[in-house]
């Protein structure tokens, strides 16, 4: 008997939604940003719809007590992964209240240090893994109503998702409660915490747009939120249905995993896309932004009901992303976009064995390929059609699960197109079907254009340079001026350098940085017309003309060293540790190496964000500028939250203990390192 109730409960965990339906949660928490730990008191509202024996929340390395339902003590197992209540439910309405405490491994991250006075918390819950911080639902079909009490320094803004009803203070504490209207997905339960500023207009639709930025960042208020709201108001427009939250936050943090993560009413992104108006040429939070709010509506409101249907989110998101700023920066750059992927899917189509309708499908697929998808329906429906499909489509299923059917279902309301077929071509098999796409491509002018620059690249120079010329005079767009110049790198110069000229002459900062990049080698004569790239507003094509030059003209170094004293970059430092770096490695240019060395180490360090520490670190190793502090900090690298920084720092450990004396170096340095860098070191010493 014993075996066979577990099977029995085993079961009826994978179906619970179908004997359980979480209404609504109200979660009072406090975070101790010393401990790295949260806890607090839980209270979910729930129906029972059938006779269940056992009611799981899935809870990762949580504790807990003081388990009621309905008032009552009530018997509980925790196993680590799930709380898991027992008793005969019957069908009717029920209150379960407990209190609970974690210290989260993952999900919840925290940055920074209280002294130092730069302490941010934030949490990242894509896919299933909210329950590491607050006990919730895996299941992304179990949707629920949240609302967040979140006591905290009051010194401090609290961010969660939907409305903050109210703020009251107690001895130095601050208690935010936000309020969501309507159910969600666990995955998208939010919070960020930090000292921020914030601008708050309003859409065309009177929905409230809050955006966030550090202090520190003021000034970059106009250009990291360029056209948030114009995107808003289109896309509002565009999809037919009216934001489904009332209110809309954008926040910054530091060390993000990802670009952004579209939580409910609450967006969290990637610091390095806050910038100035420089910074935007390269860097523009434009994409990820559009992208993030439509998921507000295709993945928010509606989600997809298992992986297999990944695409009703990403896919949507990424084409509705593309017609936003094709609203913005207009048709031709809409299609360059499309070629561009259309062009990764070809290449990826040959390796790639996995189509769109597959759990298992890359992200490549998932959004690019998903867009696609919704492109070449767009256009073979009619936009009305398709919008009116969408519209149906969103207001049918909100704040409820879908599948791919379910969309086609509308689509079949408005148009007797072959969905079987385009499901099986677009879809189900994995090659990326050329003819169709460049069909539709080449209804665009500069599509036209380029296909003629692409049809020439195996010609001789000879053969084409006339048409380059004509085309660099044109008015296309920049991007087939790119392939252009992308085809002069095995030419020799002197043959292409009146054509570089005129790349140049274009002022187009893209098409300038595409030059930047093409002439490692620049021979004297080149030299004043590509000292001119130092001057242009891009931080990118900045830093790849000063290292040029300098590595080119040894007797203009200093000169260039001068020029460039003063700049920064990006918020990563991009310009000043590569400015450090050069000035360290030029003779005779500063007396004192010593203060410009610890400087750059110091870029290295726990105080500033992996991005930057990188950047230093990446240098500091180049350029063969190590002592202990550097190697200090390459192992503290390895144990960052960030897997592409703590990658970063143990394969560049590795290479460094190729040399017996690094390795002399590294065991000197172990024990003056903390408990997680040792072992991390240990391991790598091992190997």
């Amino acid at each position: 008997m014993k075996y066979l109730f577990f099977f029995i409960s085993t079961f009826t965990f994978a179906q619970q939604t179908q004997f359980v339906d979480f209404k609504s949660v109200l979660g009072k928490i406090a975070i101790n940003p010393i401990e790295r730990t949260v806890s607090g008191d839980i209270g979910y509202d729930f129906e029972v719809l059938k006779y269940i024996d056992t009611i799981k929340i899935d809870a990762q390395n949580m504790e807990f007590s003081d388990l009621k339902l309905n008032g009552k003590p009530i018997n509980f197992c925790n196993t680590q992964k799930q709380l898991q209540i027992i008793s005969p439910f019957k069908k009717g309405k029920n209150n379960l209240t407990f209190h609970y405490s974690a210290k989260p491994k993952q999900t919840m991250y925290f940055v920074g240090s209280e002294a130092n006075d730069n302490v941010q918390i934030w949490t990242q819950g894509q896919g299933k893994y909210t329950s590491h911080w607050f006990p919730s639902f895996d299941d992304v079909n179990e949707k629920v109503v949240f609302n967040l009490n979140i006591v905290f320094n009051k010194d401090y803004q609290v961010i969660s998702n939907g409305t903050l009803e109210f703020k009251s203070g107690l001895d130095g504490l601050s208690v935010w409660h936000y309020q969501m209207q309507k159910p969600m997905s666990s995955y998208l339960l939010m919070l960020a915490i930090g000292k921020f500023e914030k601008n708050i207009p309003k859409s065309k639709s009177g929905v409230p747009l809050e955006m966030y930025l550090e202090p520190k960042d003021v000034a970059k208020f106009e250009p990291t939120y360029r056209d948030s709201k114009r995107m808003f108001d289109f896309l509002e427009k565009e999809i037919g249905v009216k934001y489904p939250w009332g209110i809309y936050k954008q926040v910054p943090v530091r060390d993000f995993l990802y670009a952004g993560m579209e939580n409910t009413s609450a967006t969290l992104f990637n610091r390095r896309f806050v910038v100035d108006s420089v910074g935007f040429e390269d860097r523009s939070y434009t994409n990820v932004n559009a992208h993030e709010l439509a998921h507000q509506w295709f993945g928010n409101l509606v989600t997809a009901k298992s992986g297999k249907h990944h695409w009703l989110q990403e896919g949507f998101a990424t084409y509705y992303a593309l017609l936003a700023e094709k609203e913005i920066f207009g048709e031709d750059y809409f299609y360059s976009k499309l070629y561009e992927s259309a062009q990764q899917l070809k290449f990826a189509s040959r390796t790639d064995t996995i189509p769109v309708l597959n759990a298992k499908a890359s992200s490549l697929t998932f959004y690019q390929k998903g867009a696609w998808a919704l492109f070449v329906l767009h256009e073979e429906i009619g936009d009305k059609a398709f919008k009116k499909a969408v519209k149906n489509y969103l207001k049918k299923h909100a704040f409820q699960s879908v599948n791919t059917q379910d969309f086609f279902a509308e689509i079949r309301k408005f148009s007797d197109y072959d969905l079987s077929n385009f499901s099986k071509v677009w879809l189900e098999k994995t090659d990326f079907n050329t003819q169709q796409a460049n069909s539709l491509l080449l209804k665009n002018k500069s599509i036209q254009v380029l296909f003629e620059v692409e049809k020439l690249k195996s010609k001789p120079l000879s053969e084409k340079k006339d048409f380059f010329e004509k085309t660099l005079h044109s008015e296309v767009h920049f991007t087939v001026k790119e392939a252009i110049v992308n085809q002069f790198k095995n030419e020799k110069l002197e043959d292409v350098a009146s054509l570089y000229i005129l790349a140049l002459e274009t002022k187009n900062i893209q098409l300038r940085q595409t030059v930047a990049a093409a002439l490692n080698e620049i021979p004297e004569s080149f030299r004043i017309q590509y000292e001119t790239l130092l001057g242009d507003k891009s931080y990118q094509t900045q830093e790849m003309a000063l290292y040029n030059l300098w590595n080119n003209f040894l007797e203009q170094r200093n000169q260039y060293l001068d020029k460039s004293k003063n700049w920064m970059g990006f918020n990563d430092y991009n310009l000043r540790t590569l400015w450090l770096t050069l000035a360290l490695s030029t003779p005779n240019y500063t007396a004192d190496k010593v203060a410009l060395a610890n400087e750059l180490i110091q870029y290295s360090s726990v105080n500033y964000e992996a991005n930057t520490r990188q950047n230093a670190l990446e240098k500091l190793l180049a350029f063969k500028i190590i002592n202990d502090d550097v190697l200090g900090n390459l192992v503290n690298a390895t144990t960052h939250h960030m897997w592409q920084f703590s990658k970063f720092g143990r394969d560049n450990i590795r290479k460094l203990l190729k040399n017996p004396e690094m390795r002399v170096s590294f065991g000197r340095i172990l024990l003056d390192l903390n408990e997680a860098e040792q072992f991390q070191l240990n391991r790598l010493l091992k190997e």
